[in-house]
């Protein structure tokens, strides 16, 4: 708190003191430009002097604005607004005059005519300069934004609804896009997100979940707002039914793949009661949309996922503050590139060209739009909203998951998590506020940064085709270009890449560190034999070099050495795969059985001892397949609502508790006792949450109180917002709009 208050002091001082100095130049330049108006003495003074004269000039003129004004215009209320209107300007030059005045050694003068000129062009300059810099400031940014929403929804006649103990709860899910369990535990403990912390202490309770074996967005975020992950076996891969590459990022694939969730499930998705999705690849049913990817290849009016920016960019005070938010993070990228150079940092991939644009645009222009969306939702009473924020996830994929530029985007994530508690104060119904990740980040330096070649042209190399002498570069998959691109109305489509020319050339698609390997000439999936008598060379290349963990062929795992387990035979796989971790082998089985799996699927080496592993594209953080964090995202809910229960294993899982708890709105709550201790043994809060659904099954650690779940934990900071944030309302139209 005190940190909090020295922040807001500094951040306070540092306005005034660019707002001085911005009136100090503009008296200068008006004491050069206009005749009447002079700041040195009759015999001519330094620069210097000038300089100190303007500035003690502004400084009182502006003080005088800020003690004398106020009182002015109280008294001038009943003074009808054309007369005030005229007084204005010559009240405003009268200060001006006096301030003149108070000038040491008379130095300041000023005709009364050009005295109401030079007031009213300094006033003018002082309040943008003003406006610019206190539309960077959270607290004045809600105010602003509180006030807008409240005015729009007193305009269509939505007053808010009473606070009684009848107010049906509404979901806020908040994704926080790539963030590991234990990155999230490392970020409490080291107060880089006291909000987190505090939500912590005071009534949440924290899991990690398993993702399946494409550990990244496209399917974490399918099964969590549509349940299902069926046949997305990575993040991008090619099917020979339609000769295409499906890429969880390009809008037409993601339509695809919201139609297909749909069909299988016979549901709409988590969010089709009165629910708002704002930032995601995926609708999940909701009629409210802002930057959705799977509806922003649409044309026309039908094409709403793009309405998010131009209702925030329509207010010049929401422009101004996102405009020099990027500006800042695209030069602290440059800075941050430039110094990770000069250490000799390791592992490193390129950060030029274009890319400290795309990340601006991740870290600031899509969260200040999807904050700004869900503030909207949560003042319009909207029963659920998921949204996703980004930032992280960029940034880790170049700079490593844990690292200063990380670390940096987390406590700015921390801060509009803060502020969206703070408007969920304002808001007509209580909120329980849900916080999870999709997946986690595994660092390790690129495929090619270590065997100086890409897997395709391994591939190529085992298949006895011409290999470039000169290596590639696959490019990264994030999902903020398709996410510019979007929001420019551009095509996503990648050229050859969407559809493969025809011919026998192997197709090798990288989603991190899982890789797919397909014969477009070959109908159907391929078999084990006809691989091997069609490339003899090519599955022996492939698990014998240091960088492949295992491939996936036929129902077959095969690993180096000559490895290999049968999936159909019970144990097999469980002992060759056990280096990657508990439900590795599970995961593999269930994505053989997809229709669209790859005739060979490789999955990257993995060090247990580092937790790394080696992307096949140019990802220094990277998520996809199998080994270390990547798998392990997390799951934090409020005390309200009832726990989890056994391990959540797949997007499917979490969904099915999203679902639960929404049903759950207005169910009974029952008292649980306080836990004896904390997430290491030490003793929890007092303050901690006090009721819960009934507890699970085995007694576990609890974060915040109630029961929870087994999970290595460490104490975190004491926070300060509470974990449960009151928040009532009914349907309404898309403020957004």
């Amino acid at each position: 708190m005190r940190r909090r208050r020295w922040r807001t002091t500094g951040n306070a001082l540092v306005r005034v003191a660019l707002v001085w100095a911005v009136s100090t130049l503009t008296m200068l330049a008006l004491a050069g430009i206009l005749p009447d108006f002079r700041l040195q003495s009759d015999d001519g003074d330094s620069i210097t002097q000038i300089g100190l004269t303007a500035a003690w000039g502004a400084g009182a003129f502006g003080l005088l604005s800020a003690l004398v004004w106020p009182v002015v215009v109280r008294a001038l209320l009943l003074v009808p607004a054309l007369v005030l209107g005229l007084l204005v300007f010559f009240l405003n030059g009268s200060l001006l005059l006096i301030a003149l005045r108070l000038i040491p050694d008379g130095r300041g003068e000023a005709a009364p005519e050009t005295a109401v000129v030079v007031a009213a062009v300094m006033s003018a300059v002082a309040s943008a300069t003003s406006t610019a810099l206190a539309v960077r400031d959270d607290e004045a940014y809600r105010r602003r934004l509180y006030r807008l929403a409240d005015r729009r929804r007193r305009r269509q006649g939505r007053g808010a609804a009473p606070r009684d103990g009848a107010a049906v709860p509404g979901l806020l899910v908040l994704q926080l896009d790539g963030v590991g369990y234990e990155v999230l535990r490392e970020a409490c403990n080291s107060a880089l997100m006291p909000t987190v912390a505090g939500w912590l202490e005071r009534g949440h309770r924290v899991t990690s979940w398993r993702t399946d074996w494409s550990s990244q967005t496209g399917a974490s975020q399918l099964g969590i707002l549509h349940g299902s992950t069926f046949d997305v076996p990575a993040f991008r891969w090619y099917e020979k039914d339609t000769r295409e590459v499906m890429v969880c990022n390009r809008p037409t694939s993601a339509a695809e793949l919201q139609r297909r969730a749909i069909e299988r499930t016979g549901d709409g998705g988590l969010l089709t009661l009165d629910g708002a999705s704002r930032g995601n690849l995926f609708s999940g049913g909701a009629d409210q949309l802002a930057l959705v990817l799977s509806v922003s290849a649409r044309r026309g009016r039908a094409n709403r996922s793009r309405s998010g920016y131009f209702a925030y960019f329509s207010d010049p005070a929401n422009a101004v503050r996102t405009a020099l938010s990027f500006v800042a993070d695209a030069s602290r990228e440059i800075v941050q590139s430039l110094r990770a150079r000069i250490r000799g940092d390791r592992p490193r991939v390129s950060r030029g060209g274009l890319y400290p644009l795309i990340r601006a645009f991740a870290t600031v222009v899509e969260r200040d739009v999807v904050v700004a969306a869900v503030i909207g939702d949560m003042l319009a009473g909207r029963s659920v909203v998921y949204a996703d924020l980004v930032a992280y996830d960029e940034v880790a994929h170049h700079s490593g998951p844990r690292g200063r530029d990380t670390d940096q985007v987390l406590e700015r994530l921390d801060r509009s998590l803060a502020l969206l508690a703070r408007v969920a104060e304002h808001a007509p119904r209580p909120y329980r506020i849900v916080l999870l990740s999709d997946h986690g980040q595994s660092p390790g330096e690129t495929f090619l940064a270590r065997y100086g070649l890409t897997l395709k042209d391994l591939v190529r190399a085992g298949c006895g085709l011409p290999v470039s002498r000169r290596a590639g570069r696959t490019r990264s998959g994030a999902e903020a270009r398709a996410a510019v691109l979007a929001a420019l109305h551009r095509p996503v489509e990648e050229g050859e890449e969407a559809r493969p020319g025809p011919g026998s050339d192997p197709v090798v698609l990288a989603s991190g560190n899982l890789a797919l390997i397909s014969f477009p000439d070959v109908p159907g999936r391929a078999s084990r034999a006809r691989i091997e008598r069609t490339h003899p060379a090519l599955l022996a290349t492939l698990a014998n070099h240091p960088g492949v963990g295992f491939l996936l062929v036929d129902g077959v795992v095969l690993g180096p050495g000559g490895a290999e387990a049968r999936l159909d035979v019970p144990g097999e796989a469980e002992e060759l795969l056990a280096p990657f971790g508990p439900g590795a082998a599970a995961a593999v089985r269930r994505t053989d059985t997809f229709p669209h799996a790859a005739d060979i699927m490789v999955n990257s080496a993995y060090d247990p001892d580092t937790g790394s592993v080696h992307a096949f594209e140019e990802q220094i953080g990277s998520h996809g397949g199998l080994g270390g964090e990547q798998g392990h995202p997390f799951l934090m809910w409020p005390a309200q609502l009832s726990d989890p229960g056994e391990e959540l294993v797949g997007a499917e899982a979490v969904h099915g508790v999203l679902r639960r708890w929404l049903r759950e709105a207005d169910g009974p709550q029952v008292p649980v006792a306080h836990p004896a201790v904390g997430w290491a043994g030490e003793p929890a809060s007092r303050d901690a949450g006090r009721y819960a659904a009934a507890p699970p099954a085995r007694a576990v650690e609890a974060v915040g109180g109630g029961t929870s779940r087994e999970v290595p934990q460490d104490s975190p900071p004491e926070g300060h917002i509470g974990g449960i944030l009151p928040s009532d309302g009914s349907p309404a139209r898309d403020e957004t709009r």
